[in-house]
């Protein structure tokens, strides 16, 4: 945990941006695989995290926006727990350490948001993306379940997002040791992708490193040679010489911070002129975007920016024909860009997801868009200082992508689809990395992973 100064401010903060209310953030309890005592790995809410750092199943807490008053509510272990887990730390003792006086039994929780209502009070909470806290958020407000989601409260969603979305220099610091363990996970598959190996034994690696850390996985590693997804999860394919590999895997820190990093690696340790001419194209494209990314700048601007870039280079390789702005405007680069430029991280590898991309990603003046590939841009406002952004750019050869849209004769004017179709066996490539805005421009965190030709060539030899 950090400090419970840091805790008492972000709290404080909450209620002046709210103003007025009662403020209800459900933790989360044990998910259970198939019995309710064989749960998975436990992982609190990422917003209960932020505001009261306790790592622990079934509890919940009330900010009272208007007097300033905060309450706890849990239960300590029983000596039958116990008999199992151990020593349990007690409740009042972690509520101390996040600053938290009040202490309360869960099962109060209800008839205390009752009576708030009956008073005419307003009970804001967040969107629940699981099935249980739904539950319970329908049982203490007594509401439908299906009204959930649709009641949250966008008044806390835009407080909340416009708190995290800014991090501390703690927190920066938590990604950072995060991309520490991220880092000996890549250099690890680095080593190991050679022809023969299966993709689940490169992903083991990752994992193995990733708990000799005593730490989670971020997300569910990407390792794949496959040539028609961009978020295959699935590890059974083996690996042969000339197959261009995604690895996007990231770790987390001990405090649940996120990193997330995509590598591209050439099967026996050598790109071949195809895929170095591309390769080169697109760290090139991703390198001026991490410059470009300052404090005001619209991300969406940078999406298109670093999309007209890969068109340009794409051009003079015969892949698309006239000008590369007109090109990217009409959304022919989709056919090998069919994804967003990147996301906000922090507590979630796509920081706050769980509120709604549209709160996070979009405000009053940047509107998603519509058009296909484009539409998938997760982030398209304005860079603020103290943001941890992903800058993912890809080029992709997608079979079926290509065929559809051919069939079509979609952008026709603007695509080669016989160079297109020439590249059916290339498979994809995606460069990532997760940078920190600053005050007048941005840097890269974590320790370096290699990323140019000749480091990954190195890296795998």
């Amino acid at each position: 945990m950090f400090d419970k100064d840091v805790y008492q401010a972000r709290r404080r903060q909450l209620r002046e941006r709210v103003g007025t209310g009662l403020l209800l953030f459900p933790g989360n309890d044990d998910c259970a695989i198939n019995f309710a005592h064989n749960p998975y790995p436990f992982r609190q809410d990422s917003t209960f995290t932020y505001l009261f750092g306790i790592r622990r199943p079934g509890l919940a807490a009330l900010i009272d926006a208007d007097s300033g008053a905060e309450t706890l509510f849990g239960d300590d272990a029983t000596a039958d727990d116990e008999l199992w887990l151990g020593t349990q730390p007690r409740l009042h003792a972690q509520a101390e350490r996040a600053g938290i006086a009040s202490v309360r039994p869960l099962s109060e929780i209800e008839a205390v948001i009752r009576t708030a209502r009956s008073q005419g009070r307003t009970v804001h909470y967040l969107p629940a993306y699981r099935h249980q806290t739904t539950l319970d958020l329908a049982r203490w407000l007594e509401l439908p379940a299906a009204s959930i989601t649709a009641q949250s409260s966008v008044a806390l969603i835009r407080a909340v997002v416009a708190l995290r979305e800014i991090k501390s220099a703690g927190e920066v610091s938590e990604v950072e040791k995060a991309l520490t363990v991220t880092h000996a996970m890549h250099l690890a598959a680095m080593r190991m992708s050679q022809p023969g190996v299966v993709e689940r034994e490169v992903v083991a690696e990752m994992r193995r490193i990733a708990q000799c850390h005593d730490v989670q996985e971020a997300y569910a590693p990407i390792f794949t040679r496959r040539k028609d997804g961009l978020h295959a999860q699935v590890y059974d394919m083996q690996l042969a010489e000339g197959d261009l590999v995604i690895n996007d895997a990231g770790a987390c820190s001990a405090m649940d911070y996120a990193s997330d990093v995509t590598r591209t690696l050439p099967v026996g340790g050598r790109f071949n002129a195809r895929q170095r001419e591309l390769y080169a194209l697109l760290l090139s494209a991703q390198l001026d975007g991490i410059a470009a990314m300052r404090p005001g700048v619209r991300y969406l601007d940078l999406h298109k920016d670093v999309s007209t870039a890969i068109v340009h280079g794409m051009c003079e390789m015969g892949f698309f024909r006239g000008n590369p702005e007109e090109i990217v405007a009409a959304g022919a680069h989709a056919i090998c860009f069919p994804h967003g430029l990147g996301h906000q991280l922090g507590l979630d590898v796509h920081d706050m997801e769980a509120l709604g991309e549209d709160h996070v990603g979009y405000d009053d003046e940047v509107s998603r868009s519509g058009q296909f590939g484009l539409s998938y841009l997760r982030m398209g406002k304005r860079l603020r200082e103290g943001m941890v952004m992903t800058i993912e750019p890809g080029i992709y050869f997608m079979p079926a992508l290509i065929d559809r849209w051919r069939a079509e004769q979609r952008h026709a004017a603007h695509i080669c689809y016989a160079r297109f179709d020439a590249c059916r066996d290339f498979g994809g490539m995606r460069i990532e990395d997760v940078v920190h805005v600053g005050g007048e421009s941005a840097r890269v965190l974590g320790p370096h992973i290699p990323k140019t030709v000749a480091e990954v060539e190195a890296a795998m030899s």
